[in-house]
């Protein structure tokens, strides 16, 4: 189950409903949405996406997305603790950051009218708005699954601020 966390408030909210206003209100799409058909452990990309195909074709034509693809993160993952950095780094993009998470779990953080994390399990749909501060922890446990929907070929783009923020709030 999804949880947002007010941090600088301490305050924890657990109801989706309340999740996804506070995020809406904020311009940050946040829904939740299930598989078409049961899929396991070993499934490839194009299986996973197709399982999502009800969802994700209206979602891709309505907001003008052309390209997506499945990520998958893990404990074995080469190079997993530099992958890590990057995203742990406080950075915008220049186009929306879309992710729905076919299992696993991370937390987006964000700077934007105060700081504030969300934590996305299995199920979970986010769209950041491009421009917006935030950065992204995969830990503890390593492993995402997630389909990435993109407007352009070259995906993933940070464009790191090196504002420090974030280093107030990881652990």
């Amino acid at each position: 189950m999804a949880t947002l966390k007010l941090l600088d408030r301490k305050e924890v909210i657990g109801d989706v409903q309340l999740i996804k206003k506070f995020m809406n209100e904020r311009g940050i799409i946040f829904e939740r949405w299930e598989a078409a058909k049961p899929l396991n452990d070993h499934d490839d990309q194009e299986t996973i996406l197709e399982a999502y195909q009800h969802a994700l074709s209206l979602y891709m034509a309505r907001h003008g997305y052309t390209n997506a693809d499945v990520i998958n993160v893990h404990k074995d993952t080469p190079n997993i603790e530099e992958l890590r950095q990057k995203f742990l780094k406080e950075h915008t993009h220049d186009e929306d950051e879309v992710r729905f998470f076919v299992d696993g779990e991370g937390e987006f953080f964000f700077h934007l009218d105060q700081v504030f994390s969300l934590h996305c399990v299995k199920g979970d749909f986010i769209s950041v708005p491009k421009g917006y501060k935030h950065w992204f922890d995969l830990a503890p446990k390593y492993r995402v699954k997630a389909i990435r929907v993109f407007q352009t070929k070259e995906g993933w783009v940070a464009r790191y601020t090196d504002s420090g923020v974030e280093k107030k709030y990881l652990p």
